[in-house]
């Protein structure tokens, strides 16, 4: 298998993969990748950019990741 330089690898946990693939049967995305890049592109369009967190979200944010078992 030879490495695409316009693509790179992001890993997700199987439990969320499982997930987004129940989310789009029926739907137009043909794979995992293809709906996580349309939410991915969504996210970090210039369209939908706002202004940094303020303290408080950052730390809801952070709180969640930690409940999550991303932070210690």
């Amino acid at each position: 298998m030879t490495s695409n330089p316009r693509y790179k690898t992001l890993s997700i946990p199987a439990p969320l993969h499982e997930r987004v693939t129940e989310l789009i049967e029926g739907t137009g995305f043909n794979s995992v990748s293809s709906f996580v890049t349309f939410v991915l592109r969504q996210i970090v369009s210039d369209e939908n950019r706002q202004e940094p967190f303020d303290k408080e979200m950052e730390e809801k944010i952070k709180e969640r990741l930690r409940s999550l078992g991303y932070l210690n």
